[in-house]
């Protein structure tokens, strides 16, 4: 039998394109927790939703992986979020895995957000990323892409979706009701981890970092608008039985994304 997983979801708010200052503000958040699998933080944790200012993108060496590095290392286990990364004469909006070991797993942003033009100073990512922890596999994605049913679709046998947001107030809803259809048409847990407060340009977000079971039943949903760590126990036996109780995904049609 495998072990349940326990995953550390950080709903916080973000300073606008302040790195120090979010770093020292999770690091504190984090501090408080303890005797978990993974962290998962929200998308471009360390500096708010800014694509058009695609100069403070790091590399790979830079300064915030280097601290998701030190946090696995001290808290022993896997860390995950999304900021941007400058490769190759490209800034892509990526999310960065690493594990207790200190291997590093990278997924670049697929469907940049046309709504504010994010296509414009962020290059586009392609290939899914699947992650294997504890005999776990986990599928890891990035805000918009939670619009795309398609490009989220099982057809590898992950347990885990999760996606890294900054969802706003004003799409709340759609951000609720997707997390739940993902989770059920996919029969996997699936995990949204958002951001709370109000970035640079006056936009507030309220949270609702929420965790589903594979039969869309709502295992874990934060307090609207509360900065919170939140922890959760999830397990590959009960996931296992759902499916087979109710196995849809033996009838899902083949495809190839193009």
């Amino acid at each position: 039998m495998k072990k349940p997983l326990i995953l550390s979801l950080i709903q916080s708010n973000i300073f606008w394109e302040d790195v120090d200052k979010n770093l020292l503000h999770l690091e504190e958040l984090i501090s408080k927790n303890s005797n978990t699998d993974i962290i998962l933080l929200p998308e471009m944790f360390n500096t708010s939703f800014c694509p058009k200012s695609n100069h403070l993108a790091e590399t790979m060496n830079g300064k915030t992986v280097r601290w998701m590095n030190e946090i696995a290392r001290k808290k022993g286990c896997a860390i995950a979020g999304t900021l941007m990364i400058s490769e190759d004469e490209k800034v892509y909006n990526r999310l960065v895995w690493i594990s207790k070991n200190g291997a590093i797993h990278t997924y670049d942003k697929h469907h940049l957000f046309s709504l504010i033009k994010e296509e414009r100073y962020i290059s586009k990512g392609e290939e899914r990323l699947i992650v294997e922890i504890e005999g776990w596999k986990i599928c890891p994605l990035i805000c918009y892409d939670l619009r795309f049913p398609v490009f989220s679709r099982n057809d590898v046998d992950y347990d885990v979706l999760i996606y890294l947001a900054n969802w706003p107030v004003k799409r709340i809803e759609a951000w609720d009701t997707l997390l739940k259809a993902r989770s059920i048409e996919n029969q996997c847990y699936t995990i949204g981890v958002n951001r709370v407060g109000e970035d640079g340009n006056g936009i507030p977000f309220n949270g609702h970092t929420k965790v589903f079971d594979a039969f869309g039943n709502e295992l874990l949903s934060a307090t609207e608008n509360e900065i919170e760590v939140l922890q959760i126990e999830i397990s590959l036996e009960d996931l296992k039985l759902k499916r087979r109780q109710m196995n849809f995904l033996q009838d899902r049609d083949d495809f190839t994304l193009t």
